[in-house]
């Protein structure tokens, strides 16, 4: 099997010649720009500043030559703006603050403020307040509350719907020509995340991509509102879906089969010991939507869809099936009532499981090389049990992650008995 054809046999629960493996192929499944440096030091790679790939997270790039080192399966197709609405292009160098030289695109426009941290603007734009800082010696950008007064007899529907809008044909020329040339010049599976599929992700409610956004934009205020003004949040989810599946029918027109796998939404709903909502009010607030696309997709294409969703999520996970979701994100299996034995004997048959690889949170960045492996090996035992596995650490790998402890998870998904014959040397030297 080449990378493509074993990523859609996982996809459709069924045999693999080796551990199907993601690095890097989803924004929510690679590294920071750091331990990508660190890592192409360590396998021997070229070297130079690597790109970000995304800014918020300061995801590194994970490329081809890198991608081949580790045997990732997936590449990722993104859009033609970040999540603070300028183009990845005409790469400049920046540094991070723990001293990594990197490349961010041309209106990457930054200033320091007054306390140390980093100040970033909505589309580059610094005639506007900023849309999101990165503190003082920190290596992520956290979105900038901009909520303006809430006057309760003015609310509407239309502001929090600004960003939701029909794609042009510019923007679709830009989809299809990128979605072409990673198809013909990779036989890597191709991941994705289209526009407005996402229910009230908090990733982007604050709207670090608008200059000056409306509505109901603070984090706390709308997770008030999901009870509070339930009938407004349910008229912006409805509009929001009828656009999603119009640009998801143009989308399909522009890059067609091309792709895979698409991430429809990354709304958490869960915390690590708890649900942020129960599971009738996801029922009866999201799963509709979220039904309304996977059935529009699962009707007229043969992408799969991904759910992210962090934390103790179990409760929910026969509901995503049954909203039409083929794939969980990230598996957080130290969560409370997420161990993986149970997952794959109760769901395995009827969701993909990508992620679940190793604990990124306490034994990738804190356990000796030999936990990391280990723990990796027994992942890969329990959730290869069934069909319908891709192999990716717990969420994105995190700045200041031991280097030798990365090398011992690639070392450890390598030697498993579905890649032996295809081993690279991960620092047995």
């Amino acid at each position: 099997m080449n990378s493509r054809e074993r990523i859609i046999a996982a996809l459709n629960h069924q045999p693999t010649d080796r551990l199907p493996i993601d690095f890097g192929g989803t924004v929510l499944s690679g590294a920071h720009v750091s331990v990508i440096a660190q890592l192409r030091q360590k396998l021997g790679l070229s070297l130079g500043p690597v790109k970000v790939s995304e800014p918020a997270q300061m995801l590194g790039e994970v490329d081809v030559e890198l991608a081949d080192a580790v045997m990732s399966d997936v590449v990722f197709l993104p859009g033609p703006t970040n999540i603070f609405g300028f183009e990845q292009d005409k790469w400049k160098p920046w540094r991070t603050f723990d001293g990594t030289d990197v490349l961010v695109p041309e209106k990457f426009n930054t200033e320091l403020a007054e306390d140390g941290s980093v100040l970033m603007y909505a589309q580059g734009d610094k005639s506007y307040p900023a849309s999101a800082k990165m503190p003082k010696g920190g290596f992520y950008f956290d979105a900038i509350i901009r909520q303006k007064p809430i006057i309760e007899s003015e609310l509407k529907a239309g502001d929090n719907l600004e960003e939701f809008t029909l794609l042009d044909h510019e923007i679709l020329a830009k989809w299809q020509k990128n979605a072409e040339s990673l198809f013909s010049n990779t036989d890597r599976a191709i991941s994705t995340g289209f526009p407005g599929t996402a229910f009230g992700d908090v990733f982007l409610v604050p709207a670090p991509f608008l200059k000056d956004p409306k509505g109901i934009r603070d984090v706390e205020e709308w997770y008030i509102s999901t009870v509070t003004r339930q009938d407004l949040i349910k008229e912006i989810f409805d509009r929001q879906a009828e656009i999603a599946v119009e640009n998801l029918k143009l989308l399909y027109q522009a890059v067609g089969e091309k792709v895979q796998v698409v991430l429809i939404c990354g709304t958490d709903l869960a915390a690590q010991e708890s649900l942020f909502c129960s599971p009738q009010t996801y029922e009866e607030l999201y799963a509709p939507y979220h039904k309304r696309l996977n059935d529009w997709i699962h009707q007229n294409t043969g992408w799969k869809t991904m759910k992210h969703c962090c934390g103790a999520c179990e409760p929910f996970i026969g509901s995503f099936i049954k909203a039409g979701f083929d794939v969980l994100n990230p598996v957080q299996c130290s969560a409370r009532g997420m161990d993986p034995d149970m997952l794959v004997d109760k769901y395995g048959d009827d969701i993909v499981f990508w992620g679940g690889g190793v604990d990124t949170q306490k034994t990738l960045p804190f356990g000796t090389p030999e936990e990391v492996y280990e723990q990796v090996r027994q992942r890969i035992d329990i959730f290869s049990r069934k069909n319908g596995f891709v192999f990716n650490s717990i969420h994105n790998i995190q700045c200041k992650t031991p280097i030798d402890n990365v090398l011992a998870m690639f070392r450890a998904t390598h030697d498993s008995h579905q890649c032996r014959n295809q081993r690279e040397n991960f620092g047995r030297n």
